[in-house]
């Protein structure tokens, strides 16, 4: 069966992203390399509240994982030629920076900027002098104020909860139709998707969605 969705009926997708994964920001600059065959919508989410939703850890909170994952980005830019460097501390508090994305209209060029000064310089975020240089690149002397609207605080919490109602678990996740893509490895995929790749509507890839829920993990 042909995949429905083609060029013609789509017209754009949704990015759903946290500044504090570095897979957004790898994202991010993927994007701006190799660009997506859509509009793309972007929606700044808190990645602690689809953990806490799914009941799921997040990469750093298990340290074998929180040490390959870093490596394991580190190593992702390099051969993609993407500038990266780890944040001299992380995780962090990424509300202000996910706020300042909503208060700045949730543009691709304010995401990218706030990436990039996050994921490229080796800066501690929750440094003051870390803000006060974002903020003086983007021109907003009044950005305090701006990220202290309610509004903007109610937009993070309902664009979390939105996240949550899709499905989506985990951080960057792009929404194209009916249909989540998650992280820098499914980007191909949602590519594909967009083109109507028939090997997105095979019997093996059928029988993958059927595939029933065995056994169940105990947790006492």
């Amino acid at each position: 069966m042909d995949n429905p969705h083609t060029p013609l009926s789509l017209t754009h997708a949704d990015l759903y992203f946290d500044v504090v994964s570095p897979y957004a920001y790898l994202f991010d600059a993927v994007l701006r390399k190799e660009g997506f065959p859509l509009a793309i919508r972007r929606h700044p989410v808190l990645f602690a509240g689809l953990l806490e939703a799914h009941g799921n850890k997040g990469p750093a909170e298990i340290n074998a994982k929180r040490e390959f994952t870093y490596q394991f980005c580190t190593w992702t830019a390099q051969l993609r030629d993407i500038p990266f460097v780890m944040p001299s501390s992380h995780p962090f508090n990424p509300l202000k920076y996910l706020r300042l994305i909503l208060a700045l209209g949730s543009t691709g060029d304010v995401a990218s900027t706030v990436l990039d000064a996050l994921w490229t310089t080796g800066c501690d975020p929750d440094e003051l002098a870390t803000w006060r240089s974002l903020v003086e690149q983007l021109g907003v002397p009044d950005a305090d104020e701006r990220i202290a609207d309610p509004q903007v605080k109610l937009r993070l919490r309902e664009n979390t909860e939105q996240a949550v109602r899709l499905g989506i678990f985990g951080v960057p996740t792009l929404f194209v139709g009916d249909r989540l893509f998650w992280g820098l490895d499914a980007l191909p995929m949602a590519r594909a998707y967009v083109d109507g790749d028939p090997r997105l509507s095979t019997p093996a890839m059928q029988a993958a969605k059927r595939t029933r829920f065995g056994a169940t993990r105990r947790t006492n």
